[in-house]
């Protein structure tokens, strides 16, 4: 997130635009807390992780007035907005909101960053390739841990809310026994099944488990 917002930024001013940043999402915008920024302010965020300028989940609904207001007063023309679905559910309540304030009716674009890559409308999200190899590390990790011990199973969870894109692909990436997901929804006869194959997993030379939730 540090890096695209980084390129924004230096690629705005090379075009000879003024660049503003919003800490702290759609709240951030709502309360004024915007900084110009020139190409030095963004040096050394290309290799930073997390998000220097903070996020936040809240949504411009019950705040559009300030929100307007601060994009009047800094004469903001187009809003760039990096994060995940909160972030396109945040652009769409701006853009139904347009028939109300003259001030929205700007150019409105989403990088779409998130760990969940369930952003509509793209395949591809900032950090969720990231995320996958953090988890395949760990659960490589655990597999060579686990080497050396008899009939346990190892049960991790990865973040993502709603959505099983994570377990999934991490799932699929390392082998896993198996992956529960919102998506999928299973009863106890699934897994009643998964524990029959993990009892005669058990009886083979490789006697451990690795399920992902």
């Amino acid at each position: 997130m540090n890096a695209a917002v980084r390129s924004a930024v230096r690629t705005g001013i090379s075009h000879g635009h003024t660049v503003y940043v919003v800490h702290d999402g759609f709240e951030g915008l709502a309360k004024g807390q915007v900084q110009e920024v020139g190409w030095h302010d963004v040096a050394g965020w290309l290799g930073r992780g997390g998000s220097m300028l903070g996020t936040k989940r809240t949504l411009p609904k019950g705040q559009l007035e300030s929100i307007v207001e601060n994009i009047r007063i800094y004469g903001i023309h187009a809003l760039l907005v990096v994060g995940g679905f909160e972030a396109y559910e945040g652009v769409l309540q701006l853009v139904e909101a347009r028939g109300r304030y003259e001030e929205l009716c700007i150019v409105m674009c989403v990088i779409p960053a998130t760990i969940s890559n369930n952003v509509p409308g793209t395949d591809f999200s900032l950090g969720s390739d990231t995320a996958v190899n953090a988890a395949m590390e760990s659960c490589d990790r655990i597999k060579q841990s686990a080497s050396g011990t008899k009939r346990r199973v190892f049960i991790v969870e990865t973040m993502g809310g709603y959505c099983g894109y994570l377990a999934t692909v991490t799932g699929i990436a390392v082998g896993a026994d198996a992956a529960y997901v919102f998506e999928d929804p299973f009863n106890i006869h699934d897994l009643e099944v998964n524990v029959e194959h993990m009892t005669e997993k058990m009886k083979t030379d490789i006697q451990r488990g690795l399920v992902l939730r």
